[in-house]
């Protein structure tokens, strides 16, 4: 049986201190990795890994994991735009669960509708990047989007689209 998915009170519940907490942004052929720091306010866009078999990644994460103190993860959970879940959102589900058993990290699923849009935005007209250059860092500003804004929701304790079970 795989392990549960979390919502994010639960999951930062679980934390220990000064444990940061991973977001993570599922595409087909890149991971985007966002850090978050200890205090669990800002997000950092970290990095990437290649997208491969769930064993490769988990051990992958579980290796970054044990380097930089994560103690959770927060998978971008690509919703519909009206809001449901469809196939897309399925899959990243299945995902996450298997991701947190094989690492043994607690996981949760935020609403990651528009990050990459959003992400290309502002790597587009704020940072001014090349296309190639956009390709290489769009995974990992995406994630840190996710991430953030479940911080953000956390602190703030405004109401949020997040997965609730």
């Amino acid at each position: 049986m795989a392990m549960p998915l979390f919502n994010l009170a639960e999951l930062c519940a679980q934390l220990a201190p000064n444990a940061r907490l991973l977001g993570i942004d599922p595409g087909t052929r890149r991971i985007g990795l966002a850090l978050s720091d200890v205090s669990l306010l800002l997000a950092t866009p970290y990095g990437s890994l290649a997208r491969r078999k769930l064993a490769q990644n988990a051990a992958e994460i579980t290796a970054l994991a044990r380097k930089e103190g994560i103690g959770g993860l927060v998978v971008g959970w690509p919703l519909a735009p009206d809001g449901s879940e469809g196939p897309a959102a399925q899959s990243a589900r299945d995902w996450a669960a298997a991701l947190s058993e094989a690492t043994g990290l607690p996981a949760t699923l935020w609403d990651e509708r528009f990050t990459t849009a959003e992400a290309l935005r502002i790597l587009i007209e704020d940072a001014d990047l090349s296309r190639k250059r956009r390709a290489e860092v769009t995974d990992r500003v995406a994630a840190a989007l996710i991430l953030q804004s479940a911080l953000d929701s956390r602190r703030n304790k405004k109401e949020a689209k997040f997965f609730d079970n």
